[in-house]
């Protein structure tokens, strides 16, 4: 009986941490420039910073900019006018930019994925249970569970092309991320929610 218990609440615990992933990717902090009275971004020039995973930067830079497209904005992913994979200068950066015509820059970077643990408590019932009223008083046990996780921090910034200032930042965390291609979508939403609440973007149809 204990052990069919056990194992009731290990899998309860377990549903809660699949749960909590459902829902992966939050904003946990918004900064937009109180200056800032350019109105809506037309073309978005969208720029992953990853100096390793080419790959990875890529599909990123076209799931943002496919986001942006099916929002009604025009975006275009940085490896179509960056030559090679590594960092471009400064003045190719510039070039590039003016070339597709875009009014901002969205760039995104990791700033790292965090291992954490945490320790819950779930009290089960003794033998007994649900018969009588002594054994669900003298019966009842704390079972500890502990969970391990990870979570991925991203900075996301946007800049207006004509003045080159930064307008709005935003950091959020991803819930035990898989994949660029499983998580980006998700972080993509988020982005393009808090850029149209700041007036950024277009508003939605």
């Amino acid at each position: 009986m204990r052990s069919r218990l056990l194992r009731l609440a290990a899998l309860l615990a377990a549903l809660v941490v699949v749960l909590a992933g459902c829902a992966s990717t939050t904003l946990k902090s918004v900064w937009t420039d109180p200056g800032y009275a350019g109105g809506a971004f037309r073309k978005v020039f969208v720029i992953g910073l990853s100096s390793k995973d080419v790959t990875g930067r890529r599909l990123f830079e076209d799931i943002m900019a496919a986001k942006l497209q099916a929002a009604g904005v025009q975006a275009v992913p940085g490896w179509q006018h960056l030559r090679g994979d590594g960092q471009a200068d400064e003045s190719g950066l510039q070039a590039a930019v003016a070339q597709t015509g875009a009014d901002a820059v969205l760039m995104a970077r990791l700033l790292g994925v965090d291992t954490r643990t945490t320790v819950s408590t779930m009290v089960v019932p003794g033998p007994g249970y649900p018969y009588g009223w002594y054994g669900p008083y003298a019966g009842w046990y704390a079972v500890p569970t502990v969970t391990q996780y990870q979570i991925a921090t991203v900075e996301t910034t946007l800049f207006d092309v004509k003045t080159r200032r930064l307008v709005w930042t935003a950091t959020s965390q991803t819930f035990n991320p898989t994949s660029v291609q499983e998580e980006a979508p998700g972080l993509a939403d988020a982005v393009i929610a808090s850029l149209r609440q700041g007036g950024f973007l277009p508003p939605g149809h």
